[in-house]
C-alpha cells in the first residue's frame, strides 16, 4: 500500500485526507492500518514524527459506526496535555465529513466541571491523560463499560511518568474483551511488561530503529563548564537569526527554564514552556511559537513528544538529557516533511557520561566544536552546581558533645546495655507465641486456680 488509494477507506475519510494533502503514507501507517482494522492487538514502534498518530486514527476512524450512545467506545491515553489536544485536534481534521464526537480532558486547570458537563452530553472518542480521566472514572461521569478500543500513545512517556498505578486502575473499568494498540517511540522493560500483562498475541511492527539518527539533521556538539557559560554561548548563537529563525531549547527542569528566560537577550522572541505553567500560557506559548511570533520556545521534555510544530530550524539541548533516547526525540522535532534541522548539544564535564550513552545509542560520534573565542567563560555556579565538600574534621566537631549543647548527655552505664538475643530454643518459641516463661506468671496461676 504504497499512496491513501490502496487501503481500504470511506468516501468521507478519504476527502478529509485530500483536504490535509497527504499523499502518500508513511511506512508505519502502511504497516499499521490493515492489523488495526481487522481487529488484532498491535504494538507500533517508531521515531517520533512518522506519522504515528494518523497511523492509528486512520483504521478507527475507519471501524467507528455512527451512533448515538452516551458512552464512549474509543478511548486514547496520552502522557501530556499538549498531545491530547494535538490527537483531538487531529481526529477533527480527520472527520469534518463525518459525524464523530469527541472530546479532550486533562487537568492542570479549572475545567473539570465543564469536562463532566461534555462527558454526560455523549461521546465517541475521549482522548485524556490517566490523571484527569480516572478522576471522572471515579466521579461515575464517565463510564467505560462500551470501550471497544483502546489506544495507549507514547507509552513509554507514559509508564517514566509514573502513570503505571492509573493505568492499571482504568484497565479494572474496561471490558476485558477490547482490542489494546500501543504506540511509542522506545522499547523500554516496562512496556515489555505492560504487552505482557494485558495484550493477546499481538502484532508487533517497528519501523526505525530509535537511536538511529535522522538524516535530514545535522548535529553538532559543544563543551561548555557550566550554567552561566551556556547562556553565554546560547546568546551567541541565536544572534545569527537567518539560520536558527525558529529554535525549540530544551532544558532538565523548570528552575532552568525559568533562569535561562531571564537571562537571554531576546527576552520579547522567547516564550517559556514547563509542567508548573497554566495551561493557558502552555496554550498561548505554543501558539506564538507556531505562528512565528517567538522565535524561542523554551522547553521541559514534559513536551518533547506533545507538539507538532513544522519548520523548527534548531533543537538546542541546553542540558543533556539522562536518557539518550530523549535525545532522539528532541531533535526529531526538527528536520521534518524534507526540510533540513540543526541539533546543537551543550555539555559540561558531568554530563559526559549523558553524551557517550547518546553517541552509545545512536552509534555515531557527534562532531565537536570549539567554544567561539567571543564567548565569555563564567566562573559563577548556580545553586545547583555548587560541590558541598564535606569536612570529616568538622563531621567530628558536630558530633562532639559541646556541639549538640548543654542539654546533650551521654546514657547512664544501666541504659547503655546491649540487650543479649534469647539463645534457648525453648524460650524463643514461648516469647514468640505469648507464652509464660516462669511457674510464677499471673495468668499461668489464674489458669491453674480454674482448673480446681
Amino acid at each position: 500500500m504504497n499512496n491513501f488509494e490502496d487501503f481500504k477507506i470511506k468516501k468521507q475519510l478519504k476527502n478529509a485526507i485530500v483536504d490535509l494533502g497527504f499523499e502518500k503514507p508513511t511506512p508505519i501507517q502502511q504497516v499499521s492500518y490493515s492489523t488495526i482494522l481487522g481487529g488484532a492487538d498491535f504494538v507500533g514502534i517508531a521515531q517520533t514524527g512518522t506519522g504515528k498518530t494518523i497511523a492509528y486514527l486512520l483504521p478507527i476512524i475507519q471501524d467507528l459506526k455512527f451512533s448515538d450512545q452516551k458512552h464512549p467506545r474509543v478511548l486514547i491515553l496520552a502522557p501530556t496535555r499538549e498531545l491530547v489536544i494535538q490527537i483531538v485536534e487531529q481526529i477533527e481534521l480527520l472527520t469534518p465529513y463525518l459525524s464523530v464526537r469527541v472530546l479532550g480532558v486533562y487537568g492542570g486547570s479549572n475545567n473539570i466541571d465543564r469536562q463532566k458537563r461534555a462527558v454526560a452530553e455523549g461521546q465517541d472518542i475521549i482522548v485524556g491523560t490517566p490523571r484527569r480521566l480516572y478522576d471522572l472514572v471515579l466521579a461515575n461521569v464517565l463510564r467505560l463499560k462500551s470501550i471497544k478500543k483502546l489506544v495507549i500513545d507514547e507509552v513509554d512517556v507514559m509508564l517514566d511518568f509514573g502513570y503505571k498505578t492509573q493505568l492499571r486502575n482504568i484497565f479494572e473499568y474496561i471490558p476485558v474483551k477490547r482490542q489494546n494498540i500501543l504506540f511509542s517511540a522506545t522499547m523500554t522493560t516496562y512496556v515489555d511488561e505492560l504487552m505482557d500483562d494485558f495484550l493477546v498475541n499481538p502484532v508487533k511492527k517497528t519501523i526505525s530503529i530509535s537511536g538511529t539518527p535522522l538524516e535530514s539533521i545535522s548535529q553538532e556538539v559543544y563543551a561548555v563548564p557550566n550554567f552561566y557559560t551556556k547562556t553565554n554561548l546560547l546568546n551567541h548563537l541565536l544572534e545569527d537569526k537567518e539560520t536558527h529563525n525558529k529554535v525549540l531549547i530544551f532544558v532538565a527542569s523548570k528552575i532552568h527554564a525559568d533562569r535561562l528566560f531571564e537571562l537571554l537577550n531576546f527576552e520579547s522572541e522567547i516564550s517559556v514552556i514547563h509542567s508548573s505553567k497554566e495551561q493557558n500560557h502552555r496554550t498561548k506559548s505554543i501558539d506564538k511559537f507556531e505562528n512565528g511570533k517567538s522565535r524561542i520556545l523554551i522547553a521541559t521534555d514534559v513536551i518533547a513528544r506533545g507538539i507538532d510544530i513544522e519548520k523548527i530550524s534548531t533543537v538546542i539541548s541546553f542540558d543533556t538529557p539522562f536518557y539518550p533516547e530523549n535525545y532522539i526525540h528532541r531533535i526529531g522535532r526538527t528536520g521534518r516533511a524534507g526540510h533540513q534541522g540543526s541539533s546543537i548539544l551543550f555539555y559540561t564535564e558531568k554530563e559526559i557520561p549523558l553524551k557517550d550513552a547518546i553517541e552509545g545509542l545512536m552509534k555515531y560520534t557527534i562532531p565537536q566544536k570549539e567554544l567561539p573565542e567571543v564567548v565569555e567563560i563564567s566562573t559563577e555556579l548556580t545553586p545547583e552546581e555548587v560541590v558541598k565538600t564535606i569536612n570529616p574534621d568538622e563531621e567530628d566537631d558536630k558530633n562532639s558533645a559541646d556541639a549538640r549543647g548543654d542539654s546533650f548527655h551521654k546514657k547512664s552505664a544501666k541504659n547503655s546495655k546491649v540487650r543479649t538475643e534469647v539463645k534457648s530454643y525453648e524460650r524463643k518459641i514461648k516469647r514468640k507465641y505469648k507464652k509464660p516463661q516462669k511457674r510464677g506468671d499471673k495468668i499461668q496461676n489464674k489458669k491453674r486456680k480454674n482448673k480446681r
